[in-house]
């Protein structure tokens, strides 16, 4: 990464005299009633706070956040799940202006090569605004594929826009015509989307669902919907069994001002349930690798899903082109985690009483290039299966014990349960005292995506030594 500002590893744990203090119990809330409820309610010391009562810890949605938030009235210790201006990050179009931005900053200071590190996302164009530039480079790149989606697939709310509450399959469109998106344009002049909500010949597709189907943003009334973007389609995606898939990957970010962030080991792919063509870009079990959708695919197996754990995925790329291109590809992946998370670094409104759980949808073309489709504020945490509930408890039990409402870790730890600390005000390496990639040395980042995740045993030895110390401190 470039310019990293810490030239050895250091701790993370809060400044002089902000000192956090073991709590007998933890007073939580949570809007969502899936996998976290049942993480929080077993968890030894936490209780359940209901109504109107006081909370130490909150997994809200982003709807009471930009009405209730307000961190002057907030204790030392209590923590909420999302940062205030996340929409800069998690919505298509923000996330699209913000690398276009960090890539031109990049290119200035570090040269062309060093900005060349941000090309992981594919060209990307706000509708309608951005109109014109976009049929300026459509004409340029006669007969490709372009998509059409929703800057988000929630509802959500900006002081100067409205949203409309698009998950599970809904609003997104493959073209390859102008004349395609003819309706589209002149219904959003109108402010009206009628015509693409009435084409069931087309299918409308979403490439993410990583939303919980009935949380209470998806719930809200449809409103009508201002903003799209048109995107580059990715046409030569790589194929398992002919059949397109995208990863699922969760970062966490505990601070913007310094960028702290951790990587889980553990993620799935998601396959589509019919195998892939360019010959028919409405079909939407073609398309799309969204669970909700694949479901009502007809000849879908319950049995097999469509999913696959990280961890075979990455093996299966191991044994068709070897270890070295794939440890390559997931450093690019880890790349495209902390360029992105940088790009938004210096207007997120960094707080210390909020945390992240994104998840990150990255596509593999053919030629083992990662790319970036979209970052999710709340990813799904509904399971599909035993084994995506398994996945899920342990990467939201791991999730609370960083978060560390109990105020028991030291500030220097670079692994707990199944996360890797990657980046603590610059690269985090696996080895005490590695050099910076700045200098000389052989320089391997401190992540561990895809590969075993031995995380019962990490925390009873973290644990352990932990409760050692604090004897022995006596």
């Amino acid at each position: 990464m470039s310019r990293p500002k810490n030239q050895n590893y250091k701790g993370y744990g809060l400044s002089k005299g902000k000192e956090r203090k073991p709590r007998a119990s933890i007073r939580f809330k949570s809007t969502l009633m899936n996998t976290l409820m049942d993480v929080l309610r077993n968890r030894p010391g936490w209780v359940e706070v209901k109504d109107e009562g006081e909370w130490d810890f909150y997994w809200c949605d982003v709807s009471w956040l930009r009405e209730n938030f307000n961190p002057t009235y907030m204790d030392e210790h209590v923590r909420i799940s999302h940062f205030r201006n996340h929409y800069e990050l998690t919505h298509k179009d923000y996330m699209a202006k913000n690398l276009k931005r960090f890539r031109k900053q990049l290119e200035c200071e570090a040269g062309k090569l060093e900005a060349a590190k941000c090309d992981f996302f594919p060209k990307t164009f706000e509708m309608p605004c951005e109109y014109h530039l976009f049929v300026e480079e459509f004409r340029k790149n006669p007969g490709i594929t372009w998509i059409m989606k929703p800057v988000d697939s929630r509802s959500w709310h900006h002081p100067r826009r409205q949203m409309v509450a698009r998950s599970q399959g809904k609003g997104i469109f493959l073209f390859r015509r102008l004349k395609d998106i003819m309706d589209w344009r002149k219904d959003t002049a109108g402010k009206k989307l009628t015509s693409l909500e009435a084409q069931p010949a087309r299918g409308t597709l979403s490439l993410s669902g990583g939303h919980d189907a009935k949380s209470s943003e998806d719930q809200k009334d449809e409103i009508p919907v201002e903003n799209y973007v048109a995107q580059r389609y990715i046409e030569n995606p790589y194929l398992i069994g002919g059949r397109k898939f995208d990863l699922r990957v969760y970062v966490l970010v505990m601070s913007y001002l310094p960028l702290r962030a951790w990587l889980y080991r553990d993620g799935f792919a998601r396959f589509s349930n019919t195998r892939f063509t360019l010959n028919s870009i409405d079909d939407q079990y073609v398309h799309l690798t969204n669970v909700a959708v694949q479901k009502t695919s007809p000849d879908y197996h319950p049995k097999k899903g469509c999913k696959w754990m990280l961890q075979r995925c990455r093996q299966y790329l191991a044994s068709k082109h070897g270890p070295e291109a794939v440890e390559k590809l997931f450093s690019d992946m880890d790349n495209i985690f902390i360029r992105s998370l940088q790009s938004v670094q210096k207007v997120i409104v960094s707080n210390k009483h909020c945390f992240e759980l994104y998840g990150y949808d990255i596509l593999i073309d053919q030629n083992l290039k990662p790319w970036l489709l979209e970052v999710n504020a709340s990813p799904s945490l509904t399971a599909s299966s035993k084994e995506d509930y398994e996945l899920k408890t342990c990467l939201l039990e791991d999730t609370l014990h960083v978060v560390d409402m109990e105020a028991r870790l030291t500030g220097r730890e670079k692994r707990v349960g199944g996360f890797d600390l990657m980046w603590n005000d610059g690269p985090v390496g696996r080895e005490e005292g590695a050099p910076n990639p700045s200098g000389m040395g052989n320089f391997v980042t401190n992540t561990h995506l895809g590969c075993v995740n031995d995380r019962k045993k990490q925390l009873r030895q973290l644990f352990h030594s932990l409760q050692s110390q604090k004897k022995a401190s006596i």
